[in-house]
């Protein structure tokens, strides 16, 4: 009998521990985040972007832009949208929790004939009944199935809303990007006037020169296939601009035709300086690997439940109500009556159906175990590519500002000159095409270091964090971050308490039904 009831228990406490949460799988320690950039950083720089770090740039059009796409941008509608849709389905998961309650009425008349000779007027009854019932059941969650598919719909409202938060980083950045690239477009086309300006200069002087018998009409066709050689490069980056001005538009949720920008160049762009804190904290400052967490806990929560669906299924059912022949008489105690039932399913053969439920589960969930490690990984190398190019694109823009400067300086004294005849064509035109190619380069190097702090701004998260109290990985102790400002969004799953696990290469497989995980457990 001792025996009897050790058995019972055990099976007992085997129910009930698979009734419980396990925790989601950590994926973060300290060999997996590196203690600090490698890449250049600008030490005098203020540390994490601000949340509306794009008004560092100083242009009042970009923020103007800027607050049309945060208003009209369509990913953005569609991203809210999404959010919408997840809190209804994490209130359809909520709903199983609770009992069902409905009332139903009914009311019938019959006539029937119970004269078989078939006599007229005989065996004719009329009769009329009426009833008013209410009904109620509820499904046990004992093992949790429904408090585990509910954590996942949870974790999926807070992944969809870090994907809102990871949409709007795009479209800002994403905006800022292209109206930068239409004023360097536009800059380039003003630069590519001004030397074919130059070149009509030389021509006027070439054709004097050629009437007076001083030159050769060779250099006259020289000097009239360089200047429509530079006239043909205007048309292709004209229609860059217009094709980058659409692109534009269309981030803004506006149509393309008619849309225009006023400012024309970058000449009054300020780049804004910004810098990183611990390499930690970054990962508490990107709305991605937030989403990529929390859809890592939602798979984990199928699991629980894929691993519950195993079990007995315990339900309750209740009815009451009255049934009268007469309406008038229908709510009266005597013709009240009442049921009460339970039920239990227990599945004996389904062919696998649950076994490859739960192997599916499982698998998504590696899946994105794989997928969050990639995203941390991913994190760190956007800011360590973005460092690198906004150290290196500053010190080439430096150097070709110089060059531009010297070649603007020979090519004034070689036309100088080429009008006096001390040199010849070729000497401008050498020095001429030095200065245009310079020119041209520099504006897109500028772009380019632009285009770089703005991706920098977004590798750091926008100024962007989540809260502790939303985060399902504890940070590793030795790079814990600075507590960041909290991002208000459900979620069910403390982020403290939670024990370390192996990687996704060491997790074992989960105990089939009947043989609980050792180890801690969460309620």
């Amino acid at each position: 009998m001792k025996n009897v009831l050790l058995s019972s228990s055990a099976i007992v406490l085997a129910l009930a521990l698979a009734g419980c949460a396990t925790p989601v799988p950590q994926q973060l320690t300290a060999a997996n985040v590196p203690s600090n950039f490698s890449a250049p950083i600008t030490a005098d720089a203020p540390i994490w972007p601000k949340a509306d770090w794009w008004k560092g740039f100083q242009s009042d059009e970009l923020n103007s832009l800027v607050d049309e796409a945060q208003r009209d941008n369509l990913d953005l509608a569609l991203a809210a949208a999404q959010v919408m849709e997840a809190k209804a389905n994490a209130e359809i998961a909520g709903s199983v929790l609770w009992p069902q309650i409905g009332i139903s009425g009914d009311g019938e008349r019959s006539k029937s004939r119970t004269n078989p000779s078939g006599v007229p007027g005989l065996g004719k009854s009329t009769s009329n009944n009426f009833s008013l019932t209410g009904n109620a059941s509820w499904a046990l969650d004992i093992w949790g199935k429904g408090q585990a598919q509910l954590r996942s719909a949870d974790e999926a409202v807070k992944a969809s809303r870090f994907a809102k938060q990871a949409v709007a980083l795009t479209v800002i950045s994403g905006t800022g990007s292209t109206y930068f690239n239409v004023l360097a477009l536009r800059e380039r086309v003003a630069i590519a006037q001004s030397n074919i300006d130059a070149a009509k200069r030389v021509l006027s002087i070439t054709q004097a020169k050629v009437t007076n018998g001083v030159s050769s009409r060779l250099d006259l066709a020289q000097q009239q296939a360089q200047v429509s050689g530079q006239e043909a490069q205007i048309p292709p980056l004209r229609e860059a601009e217009r094709e980058a001005r659409y692109a534009l538009a269309i981030l803004l949720g506006k149509l393309p035709e008619g849309f225009d920008v006023q400012t024309q160049n970058l000449d009054k762009i300020v780049a804004p300086a910004v810098r990183p804190g611990l390499p930690s904290e970054l990962l508490r400052r990107r709305p991605d690997v937030a989403e990529a967490e929390a859809n890592l806990a939602a798979a984990h929560a199928n699991v629980d439940a894929a691993r519950a669906a195993f079990f007995p299924q315990i339900g309750l059912t209740g009815s009451g109500g009255f049934a009268s022949a007469a309406i008038g008489t229908l709510i009266q105690g005597s013709n009240f009556g009442w049921s009460i039932g339970a039920s239990l399913l227990q599945t004996i053969f389904d062919g696998g159906n649950l076994q490859g439920q739960y192997r599916v589960s499982k698998a998504q969930q590696l899946q994105l175990v794989a997928t969050y490690r990639k995203t941390v990984l991913t994190a760190f190398q956007d800011v360590e590519t973005s460092l690198g190019q906004v150290a290196s694109l500053t010190q080439q823009e430096k150097l070709l500002t110089d060059e531009v400067n010297a070649a603007s300086e020979a090519f004034r004294i070689s036309e100088i000159q080429y009008r006096e005849g001390v040199t010849d064509l070729l000497t401008v035109l050498t020095a001429q095409q030095t200065l245009f190619s310079a020119q041209d380069q520099l504006v897109q190097i500028k772009l380019a270091r632009i285009q770089a702090d703005v991706g920098l701004y977004r590798a750091l998260g926008g100024g962007w964090s989540e809260a502790d109290e939303l985060a399902t990985q504890a940070m590793p102790a030795a790079t814990a971050p600075v507590t960041p400002s909290a991002e208000p969004g459900p979620g069910t799953v403390p982020a403290s308490g939670i024990p370390t696990t192996p990687g996704p290469s060491q997790i074992p497989d989960e105990p089939t039904p009947l043989q609980p995980q050792p180890g801690r457990v969460r309620h």
